[in-house]
């Protein structure tokens, strides 16, 4: 017999933010790290399929998935220490990310306020290394827990273990997210007394300009951050949808200056490798797919990057708007764009993946 904290034949609408149907053979809801341990150690969780699933904010549903979902609901945060240096903060897993941000400017702890409103859980937070105007997870994690399901045994990876990159981990490239193997529990963030404001985006510079604002404190940044994206992302619960969802392609810096002498207004940021990252929401206005509709979803008329469920929408229609938009931009700029959220596919080709928001 299951334990009490697991259900069958559950659907997954709810559990995802673009509201695709699907329906779990099992789905746990992990509130206890203790719970983890009852299911790797019980016999009808061995060799099964298994998903580790937060916040379903940027997950596709392909359909029904045979096997168990994990729905990480572990909660607590807490300072766990400080030096001369840094402030060092605890969260469970299954903490709301914005949440979480807000409580630690509340606290008096800056650094992760250019990240507020990002949805989400804070486990999730390290997997997809979550980033938003000029800041990433990868600039403050420090260390995180998880919970290896097939041994169950305790793991503790530092950040350089995690091996962060641009939307991208460790979890992601290893395969980490695909075989269900191992659920975070806790992520520890290490932020620096020495604050400065992160402000040299140009729409967060831009706003602060409008609002008269020339020394932000991090609650101001906070709020004009979470003024841009209430004007560009629609409220899931309102317009189901998954957030961005391409990845801003990276491109070699000659073939992005011939670009911008194409299309001087196309925005583009030199990266650290030499790249030049594009940005995606520009290049799909400007291949004509900005608030235009396929079928029951289409590209989100305040911010082309976000794919939206208009309603009943199922994952074929989601598929066949992405290859749409993708050869669209691929045909007029010459560039791939690469699909961002997780995909959760229950077949030999595609294998669970660990959810990212």
């Amino acid at each position: 017999m299951l334990p009490d904290f697991v259900a069958s034949q559950v659907d997954l609408t709810p559990y995802n933010t673009l509201a695709l149907p699907a329906r779990a053979e099992f789905l746990a809801h992990i509130q206890r790290i203790e719970q983890l341990a009852i299911l790797a150690s019980h016999p009808e969780f061995a060799g099964r399929r298994r998903f580790v699933l937060g916040g379903g904010s940027n997950l596709i549903v392909a359909g029904d998935f045979g096997g168990f979902v994990l729905r990480m609901g572990i909660l607590g945060k807490r300072r766990i220490g400080e030096d001369a240096t840094y402030t060092y903060l605890a969260v469970a897993a299954g903490e709301n990310w914005s949440d979480f941000v807000a409580w630690t400017l509340d606290s008096g702890w800056p650094g992760l306020e250019n990240l507020i409103g990002i949805p989400g859980t804070a486990g999730a937070a390290p997997i997809q290394n979550i980033g938003a105007y000029g800041v990433e997870a990868s600039d403050f994690l420090y260390r995180l827990t998880a919970l290896d399901l097939a041994r169950g045994e305790t793991i503790t990876l530092d950040a350089h273990d995690c091996a962060l990159g641009y939307r991208d981990s460790l979890f992601k490239r290893e395969g980490w997210h695909l075989s269900g193997r191992y659920a975070i529990t806790e992520v520890v963030f290490r932020l620096p007394k020495a604050w400065r404001p992160r402000i040299a985006y140009r729409e967060v510079a831009a706003k602060l300009a409008r609002d008269g604002i020339e020394n932000p404190a991090p609650a101001q940044i906070a709020q004009v951050i979470t003024a841009l994206r209430a004007q560009k992302l629609p409220d899931p619960r309102q317009l189901p949808n998954a957030g961005s969802f391409f990845q801003n392609p990276k491109v070699f810096a000659g073939f992005a200056a011939a670009l911008r002498h194409a299309h001087p207004d196309l925005p583009a940021y030199p990266q650290p490798d030499g790249s030049v990252k594009l940005a995606a929401a520009w290049l799909i206005e400007h291949a004509d797919w900005k608030g235009r509709n396929l079928g029951p979803v289409g590209m989100y008329e305040q911010q082309a990057l976000v794919l939206v469920n208009r309603g009943g929408a199922r994952f074929r229609d989601v598929q066949n708007l992405s290859r749409a938009v993708r050869e669209a931009v691929f045909a007029r700029f010459g560039v791939t764009l690469t699909p961002e959220p997780v995909l959760l596919q229950d077949d030999d080709g595609a294998e669970n993946a660990e959810a990212n928001a």
